[in-house]
């Protein structure tokens, strides 16, 4: 196996374990018959998401997307979602988990994983219209998150690099503070027609 294709598969299955981390965090089993996702590749529309979560869009020209559209959601981080994301991700840091441990730290508590945070990003993205593939995503951490907060993703398109390719502005905002700020370029594929 050469060097790309072995790099492509590493990070093939990381982007999968990483969406199946991301299914299990907020509550979403593909193998449970419960109403919300019954396959993991269905598409899940705005108006069938849980009822907790938030989506607001901004779009000036329905017939494409362009600079200053954008996206927010919004998601109350649960201690389910916590210990979801730990097991999922395998990251069981006490400071996601230990009350006590986290209570000597420099939080004073619990805080959720960044990567579950971050997540919220690609929650937004996944609801702009079309197939939106993630091509570079840079974070930086500047807030922790503590467990029941409400916390926003927010997505702006600042750039059209053509060929369908845009870069966008990438923020998770809490009570107005922002806890990551980023930058992130994607693809958007139209959405494959359907046959029925």
């Amino acid at each position: 196996m050469d060097t790309w294709t072995e790099t492509s598969t590493h990070m093939f299955n990381s982007v999968v374990a990483a969406n199946r981390a991301a299914f299990a965090a907020f509550g979403v089993n593909p193998s449970e018959e419960d109403g919300v996702v019954a396959d993991p590749t269905e598409r899940i529309e705005a108006d069938e998401d849980l009822p907790e979560w938030h989506v607001e869009l901004s779009e000036d020209h329905p017939d494409r997307l362009g600079v200053g559209d954008r996206v927010e959601f919004t998601k109350t981080i649960s201690d389910d979602d916590v210990r979801k994301f730990a097991a999922a991700s395998g990251d069981t840091n006490p400071l996601h988990l230990d009350e006590e441990f986290a209570s000597e730290t420099r939080f004073k508590s619990r805080i959720a994983h960044g990567g579950l945070v971050g997540g919220l990003i690609s929650s937004a993205l996944a609801r702009l219209p079309g197939l939106t593939i993630y091509l570079s995503q840079d974070l930086e951490f500047h807030n922790p998150v503590h467990i029941g907060d409400a916390v926003t993703a927010e997505v702006e398109i600042v750039e059209d690099l053509g060929n369908d390719q845009f870069r966008l502005t990438t923020r998770v905002v809490d009570a107005g503070d922002v806890v990551i700020d980023g930058e992130a370029v994607v693809l958007i594929d139209d959405l494959p027609e359907d046959d029925d």
